[in-house]
């Protein structure tokens, strides 16, 4: 069930990125009177899902992609709708689009007429330019079309940020109010934190646990990050190998979390604690000579005692400290449940109204962008290429379980991710295109039809090799590993 929650929310979330990313194109290519040929949420090699032709008022089930131009058969064909004519003049319109869904959830495509891509070769394009087609418009309405998609995708981020600003708001436990400070993994400790330190600061900027860039600016190479350490102000200086160390552990790996105190929230009746005496409210401190700030401590402390009785150093509620002693069963446990942050430490809420929201949710979507175009770079070393994933690694970045605000949070920054990816200048991807149109509008000159063939060619044959190299780190990691 885990897994196909996981792999429900990745679906919706591609179907909502590509229509939106492909409708750009779609829109403009309209906007400029250019025909579109088919619009296509998935991938359709050799067959189809569904497909709807407009002029022909017909929907069909399974069609199989026909090898010799001719109609395509279908499982089922129904007629949703009356027979259309082309319009007199010849221009295009909405009705000479087929739209389509495929089976192969691997993005979505808009087939623009006169247009060279992954579709059509030169050679499909060697009649004389027609006026509808996308090869006879101005090279900025061209562009224009080109960099549509990942405009809307990232105007979707801002859309669903502002969104989530106005329904949830923020709520957050700042981190002065984290009293214990926090543990850290080992490679942040070999870099110079110290379990228990309580963070202050980035390069002299006071964190905020609202920032949403905070944990990745504190990580980068050379970050002076104040912290409060044994109750004096100190700086640590991060080393150039965090990162890289970092980028080398798996998808479970979390380099830091917010030390929990052990506070007693409810007791089980028959259970070494409540037989002990202890009350809701008391926080343990000791168990043994273990001292125990955390669940961090406590929990190791419990397994080497487990199966007889500790003395427990506890604090009341009304401040007095009392030693007890108290039975450990043999799970290590003492039954307790014990009280979470949000019950502890003093939160944080801020609520927006839609106006506000709006300047909330640019922020947050223009942060993120800047956080993820400045990781990049470690794509290209070593480990970032080791950690590189697939559908897998995207489909582990939703929760187990079906959470809204987790959902479009991921949503969203899966849509910037799409947007930045799509205009990296690689043939075959819009980034390629819109290259190729700068040069052009500078020089003066058009590429040929052959060399945008050969460069669309080489580009998604790179592309392709990319995803199978992501992939197959998943299947490495998950499987074999």
């Amino acid at each position: 069930m885990d897994i196909l929650v996981k792999a429900a929310q990745l679906v919706l979330a591609l179907v909502i990125l590509v229509t939106i990313h492909e409708f750009g194109h779609y829109a403009f290519a309209r906007m400029f009177g250019v025909k579109v040929n088919r619009f296509y949420l998935f991938f359709n090699p050799w067959f189809s899902i569904l497909k709807w032709n407009p002029m022909k008022g017909t929907l069909e089930l399974f069609p199989h992609n026909s090898k010799d131009g001719g109609p395509d058969k279908a499982v089922k064909t129904w007629q949703v709708g009356k027979v259309h004519e082309p319009r007199a003049d010849g221009k295009p319109t909405w009705r000479d689009t087929i739209y389509g869904l495929g089976w192969l959830p691997l993005g979505g495509y808009c087939d623009i007429a006169g247009m060279i891509d992954e579709t059509k070769d030169a050679s499909q394009l060697a009649s004389e330019p027609q006026s509808w087609e996308f090869r006879s418009k101005p090279a900025w309405q061209r562009l224009l079309v080109m960099v549509a998609g990942v405009l809307l995708n990232f105007v979707l981020a801002i859309i669903i940020y502002i969104g989530i600003a106005f329904h949830w708001g923020d709520d957050v436990i700042p981190y002065q109010a984290m009293t214990e400070g926090m543990d850290f993994s080992e490679e942040m400790e070999a870099a110079g934190f110290r379990s228990g330190d309580r963070l202050l600061s980035v390069d002299g900027r006071p964190l905020d646990a609202k920032d949403y860039a905070a944990g990745w600016e504190m990580i980068q190479p050379g970050a002076r990050v104040g912290v409060l350490r044994d109750g004096e102000e100190t700086t640590v200086v991060v080393s150039d190998e965090l990162v890289k160390a970092m980028a080398t552990k798996g998808k479970d790996y979390h380099p830091m979390g917010m030390r929990v105190p052990v506070v007693v929230a409810k007791l089980l009746p028959g259970e070494g604690a409540a037989e002990a005496g202890l009350q809701p409210g008391d926080r343990i401190l000791k168990v043994g000579t273990d001292t125990t700030p955390a669940i961090t401590e406590f929990l190791p402390a419990l397994q080497s005692a487990k199966g007889r009785e500790a003395t427990m150093l506890v604090r009341h509620a009304d401040g007095n400290e009392e030693a007890m002693s108290v039975k450990v069963n043999e799970g290590g446990k003492i039954g307790i449940q014990m009280l979470s942050p949000l019950e502890i430490f003093e939160r944080e809420t801020v609520h927006y109204s839609l106006l506000s929201a709006i300047p909330r949710g640019w922020e947050i979507g223009t942060t993120q962008l800047k956080t993820y175009v400045s990781s990049l770079g470690l794509l290209f070393s070593k480990e970032g290429a080791q950690n590189l994933g697939g559908f897998g690694t995207l489909g582990d970045l939703f929760p187990k379980t079906w959470s809204w605000y987790s959902f479009w949070q991921i949503t969203a920054f899966l849509s910037i991710i799409l947007a930045f990816m799509n205009i990296i200048p690689i043939p075959g991807l819009d980034g390629g295109h819109t290259l190729f149109l700068l040069v052009e509008i500078i020089t003066r000159r058009k590429p040929s039809d052959r060399f945008l063939e050969v460069a669309n060619t080489v580009g998604f044959a790179v592309l392709l090799l990319l995803l199978v190299y992501a992939n197959g780190n998943d299947i490495y990691r998950y499987i074999l590993k």
